[in-house]
């Protein structure tokens, strides 16, 4: 029999046992059913001729798909194109990999047409894309059902394994012997448990016929392989459900506290230090050329929110859950949050102001009030005028459409649009555009903004006195947050692949069957792998009772040496 087994229409042995539609040996004598094998070909041995569902004649539409994923070449096809997709995905860096850009413009400003290209047909975010999800879930799809198409045969085929075989069974495996005996059969079976049981085979004897079995477990060992790749490809795809992975790249400047996206955690950056090589410690091919730091840490604080979390209006209650010195290789670990420190930043970063609302036609000040770059309050009573602030843009900028815009979370170019009302004002209010930065101001030209907003008759102004009014985070580090609960089940199934591949590389399984008929001893073996090393124990087992066997006269049609 072939590699391929077609579906046999006559199921009914010579031996009276009825056998299901698709079996091509009769599981009670092991005979090949159906005049094709009638030949002196070594049977496939795979299933030991138990059909599978793959090779129904009449298959139906839920047939069809289960004979699409059941394929061997079909599963091939959706790997290589998966690997040829992973490909793709390391052309030109992915989204992911970066701290803050806009990949809309980023992609053809540093890679040209090709990058513009890479970037519309979603290439940049490859690994999060559909297809690539899609790949990998047929991939699953197809090692579930390959699995199931065929442990399901060959559980049945080993577990309802019989004694007694046809002798046409064992003269076509590939390791064949056929003898002359003297002894009676029984006697002469009783003489050959004990060498096989020392070689470690689990014997059963059912009078004149004997069969001897061992290391069965390794024929699991593709299947122990797939369910390992099941729970891995499970937990990769885990990983894109929210909550359990997270891997961002996030600024936390000096001195504040920063929630982390997704989580009830906050982070506060209590102190950032960096310390540089001298020009004594550096390497010659660097001195003079670069500035290379030698230490930066960030002394962290990690708090966790016990109370109005979700409230935006009021301020969340935290507790300190974990503080670590993070340095690079070194991060903060809690509960499966690790902070990793990734880069950091020395120039200042603007935290808060504290403006005054100045009467430009009298100079008269009304007063100050504190105006936070990132939370800052929805309203402010300075004097007799009350500021509600409808607008915030912590990197003002301007969209294609010419439409204000925030281009980063960051606060590089705060701006905040206010609504005044009050004395001298009109009823619905004057719209007031302010730019803490003073370099913003004239770049984006306040002053036109506002006389646009606020007409002729406009008089008030936004200024900052001195120095003392303004708060600067002296230095911001950069932190990698990550958090990958779905890690435990990756390695999980590494290790069960691992665990597969050790048993089907270093065990084979190893069946002996043997008749002795009439004065005749016919035997026939069979062993998935390592066919020279199962001759040789053969031969061993049987100079044991005194039968001398030339390895060679074991292959299919040999005889005594």
């Amino acid at each position: 029999m072939m590699g391929h087994t077609p579906f046999i229409t006559n199921t009914k042995c010579e031996c009276g046992h009825q056998n299901p539609v698709g079996t091509v040996l009769c599981e009670a004598c092991g005979k090949p059913i159906g005049e094709e094998f009638d030949s002196s070909e070594n049977l496939e041995m795979r299933y030991d001729g138990v059909a599978r569902r793959s090779q129904r004649v009449n298959p139906g539409v839920i047939d069809l798909i289960w004979n699409f994923f059941s394929s061997v070449k079909i599963a091939i096809y959706l790997i290589v194109l998966t690997l040829l997709g992973s490909m793709l995905g390391t052309v030109f860096p992915q989204e992911s990999t970066f701290l803050n850009i806009d990949a809309s413009t980023y992609y053809k400003e540093q890679y040209g047409t090709a990058g513009n290209i890479y970037y519309t047909l979603g290439f940049s975010h490859t690994y999060e894309s559909w297809w690539f999800v899609s790949l990998l879930v047929m991939i699953g799809a197809s090692l579930v059902i390959c699995s199931l198409d065929r442990v399901l045969p060959l559980y049945k085929a080993l577990t309802r394994q019989k004694i007694r075989k046809h002798r046409q069974f064992l003269t076509r495996q590939k390791v064949v012997l056929i003898a002359n005996v003297e002894e009676e059969p029984e006697a002469w079976v009783t003489r050959l448990i004990q060498p096989l049981k020392k070689k470690g085979y689990r014997v059963k004897v059912d009078g004149g016929a004997l069969l001897a079995e061992k290391h069965r477990f390794s024929r699991w060992g593709p299947y122990v392989i797939h369910i390992g790749l099941i729970i891995f490809l499970l937990a990769v795809l885990a990983r894109g459900l929210p909550g359990l992975n997270m891997d961002q790249h996030l600024a936390f400047p000096q001195g504040e506290i920063t929630r982390i996206p997704d989580t009830t955690y906050y982070l506060k950056n209590e102190k950032f230090k960096v310390e540089f090589y001298t020009e004594e410690e550096m390497p010659e091919e660097f001195r003079g050329k670069k500035v290379l730091p030698k230490l930066y840490q960030t002394s962290a604080v990690l708090y966790q929110c016990t109370a109005d979390c979700l409230d935006p209006s009021k301020k969340p209650q935290l507790s300190e859950v974990a503080a670590h010195d993070i340095q690079v290789n070194s991060p903060l670990k809690y509960k499966g949050l690790k902070a990793y420190q990734f880069d950091y930043d020395l120039t200042p970063v603007l935290r808060s102001v504290q403006p005054e609302l100045i009467n430009s036609a009298s100079g008269e000040s009304y007063g100050k009030f504190k105006l936070e770059m990132k939370n800052p309050e929805r309203s402010f009573q300075v004097g007799p005028y009350t500021l509600t602030l409808k607008e915030k843009y912590l990197d003002f900028g301007l969209n294609e459409d010419g439409q204000p815009v925030s281009k980063s979370p960051y606060p590089n170019a705060p701006a905040f649009l206010f609504l005044i009302k009050g004395p001298d004002l009109p009823a619905a209010g004057q719209q007031y555009f302010y730019f803490p930065k003073q370099v913003d101001k004239a770049q984006f030209q306040q002053a036109s903004i506002n006389d646009k907003l606020g007409g002729q008759d406009r008089f008030l102004e936004l200024d900052v006195g001195n120095m003392s009014d303004v708060d600067f985070a002296e230095s911001t580090a950069y932190l990698n947050i990550r958090v990958d609960r779905a890690m435990p089940f990756v390695w999980l199934g590494a290790g069960i692949v691992m665990l597969g591949l050790v048993l089907g590389f270093y065990w084979q399984h190893r069946r002996i069957w043997l008749i002795v008929n009439n004065g005749e001893l016919t035997l026939g073996g069979h062993t998935n792998k390592n066919w020279f090393g199962f001759r040789r124990e053969i031969v061993s087992i049987l100079e044991r009772v005194d039968m001398a066997v030339d390895e060679k006269s074991l292959d299919n049609g040999g005889g005594l040496a």
